[in-house]
């Protein structure tokens, strides 16, 4: 089974970066479909961004539109991890941040339910 640990929340001012880690252990995180999301309070999990394998062996993104522009997802296969860089902060974008995989394709950013391996969250607080 797939274990996914965050890590890299913290505090930063408006218009500041983040780059959020995400360790798989468990099994080989290059097969899965990886994303991020989040929750703030009061509020519903959103999608942010996730990255899956085509059958050739070459990756592909999402991002939703909030996200684009301003977050990067990328993988480092050799150290089975994922990460989202995180640029350009607003305070609108303070919420646990949660790591999160699926043997198969996403379906879209809305779908998260179906995603079968979540990490513990981790904070990230966006305010001067």
């Amino acid at each position: 089974q797939l274990r996914l640990v965050e890590s890299g929340g913290g505090l930063v001012q408006p218009g500041g970066s983040l780059r959020l880690s995400c360790a798989a252990s468990g099994d080989t995180l290059d097969q899965w479909t990886v994303g991020w999301f989040r929750q703030a309070p009061g509020k519903e999990r959103e999608g942010i961004s996730y990255s899956g394998r085509r059958d050739g062996g070459t990756f592909y993104t999402e991002y939703v539109d909030s996200a684009k522009g301003r977050f990067t997802i990328g993988r480092d296969n050799a150290k089975n991890m994922a990460y989202l860089q995180m640029n350009n902060l607003w305070p609108e974008d303070t919420a646990i941040y949660y790591c999160a995989a699926d043997y198969s394709p996403f379906c879209g950013l809305t779908n998260w339910r179906t995603i079968s391996s979540w990490g513990q969250g981790t904070q990230g607080t966006v305010s001067s």
